[in-house]
């Protein structure tokens, strides 16, 4: 069979390709070996935050409700009940992708179930059949990296196994430093359960400002999460003792031990040499492999491990194919963290402007002088621009505020026309709102915030 264009991996860079690919008219296949959706949809992003969100209204409940006149609940009784949420969860993935599925159908993709495996630049067989087209795109995912402790199996929990879970043990240790890692930690703390975050090297979040790196480790803390740094061989030589994980001189209560640690790319079987770099595939700025007319897009191939990107680069290589020639610019990919409160930041870093030379000026401005967040009682929280000294292009956002993943694609609007702190301070946002932030940090590398 002759196609247009085969895409391996139905996640979201490999599925909403096959959906556009089937828009503009190209013959798709989509070949897939587990669960449409991929990791995000079947046990990454949507369950993840699911549950999160079912942790945050309990935490919520059980310490702000006698705060907004809420009476009648008996605090000691109230309880987190796992199997309600995850079935909840599970509930909102099963949507999601039969939702995918229709429109895979509904676009003229064929889905096929099974192993792939690549024979040419231009064929693929997926168990023992053999298909061929003009353009492979490998969307593969990534995987966590395995830990190399000898612990028991049944200690020992990698994260596409976490819903499967009966119920949530009280001790948990997490090994890892990125945003997934964090938000597991603090999710496990809003559930009353006792958690240690075992961090690999000397900081969390590696893509993050360490302004904000340095602002969780603070929340952390304060949510009463034990956190470990420069964990990586000791986390890697850990043994049990009992019901105790001993990590170097650490004993630390342990029921369960979960597998956050950094991710490598998920490897096509291949007749043919693909180019690879520290475990991604090696791609152009176009996503093209070493093989001019095989693809990779999402996190296979390093550039990003976000799911949003995945898609954008989807998209991106679709049009590549149909002719369409531009490059996605990396300093518009907004890095979104579920966390309480939620983190998010969008262009330069602080660290990477002083390393380029640029001069330029941070103006910063609290949600704690923000009526709609005092309303709703989030008062913790800051926005913070960063942005050319001489004429004001704004360079970075960072915000922490309770909606802070929504808030950021504002500042991709602002930053993707090339805006000044000065459009920012004039753009009129309704009242009262959180996003007022925006004037008030616009102001503020002006001349003066408003209301501080």
């Amino acid at each position: 069979m002759e196609y247009d264009v085969i895409i391996i991996g139905a996640g979201p860079a490999g599925y909403v390709a096959a959906i556009r690919a089937g828009q503009v008219g190209l013959k798709t296949a989509l070949i897939e070996k587990s669960q449409i959706g991929g990791m995000c949809l079947n046990w990454g992003c949507i369950p993840s935050k699911a549950i999160i969100e079912s942790g945050r209204l309990y935490k919520r409940i059980k310490n702000d409700a006698p705060v907004f006149g809420i009476e009648g609940i008996d605090r000691m009784k109230l309880t987190f009940n796992w199997k309600i949420a995850n079935d909840r969860a599970m509930s909102v993935v099963k949507k999601l992708t039969n939702g995918v599925s229709y429109l895979l159908k509904k676009n003229g993709v064929e889905v096929i179930q099974g192993t792939a495996r690549i024979t040419s630049s231009n064929s693929v067989t997926v168990d023992n059949r053999n298909i061929s087209a003009k353009n492979i795109i490998i969307a593969t995912g990534s995987y966590h990296e395995p830990l190399k402790a000898a612990l028991p199996k049944e200690k020992v929990l990698e994260l596409y196994n976490l819903y499967k879970l009966d119920e949530l043990p009280r001790n948990i240790v997490i090994v890892g430093e990125s945003s997934i890692a964090v938000e597991l930690a603090q999710f496990f703390a809003m559930v009353d359960r006792n958690v240690t975050l075992l961090v690999p090297g000397d900081r969390i979040m590696p893509l993050a400002d360490d302004y904000l790196a340095n602002y969780m480790v603070g929340r952390l803390k304060k949510d009463k999460i034990d956190v470990i740094f420069d964990a990586a061989n000791l986390a890697d030589g850990s043994t049990f003792d009992g019901d105790e994980l001993i990590v170097g001189n650490h004993r630390i209560k342990c029921d369960l031990v979960v597998n956050s640690k950094s991710r490598k790319g998920v490897m096509v079987p291949s007749d043919i040499e693909i180019a690879t770099e520290d475990g991604f595939i090696t791609t152009n700025e176009y996503f093209q492999t070493n093989y001019e007319n095989i693809f990779a897009v999402g996190d296979v191939n390093g550039k990003s491990p976000f799911a949003h990107v995945g898609s954008a680069q989807g998209l991106h290589t679709i049009n590549f194919i149909k002719g369409i020639r531009e490059e996605l610019t990396p300093d518009l990919y907004p890095m979104n963290m579920y966390s309480d409160p939620e983190i998010a930041q969008i262009g330069s870093t602080e660290k990477q402007l002083y390393e380029s030379g640029v001069k330029f000026k941070i103006s910063e401005f609290p949600l704690s002088a923000n009526g709609k967040a005092l309303a709703e009682g989030y008062s913790e929280g800051f926005i913070r621009m960063l942005s050319e000294e001489k004429y004001g292009k704004v360079l970075g956002v960072q915000i922490v505020a309770p909606n802070a993943t929504d808030m950021i694609a504002e500042a991709a609007a602002f930053m993707s026309v090339e805006s000044t702190v000065y459009d920012v301070a004039k753009t009129i946002h309704a009242h009262p709102t959180i996003s007022e932030i925006y004037m008030e940090a616009g102001f503020g590398a002006v001349d003066k915030a408003i209301h501080i």
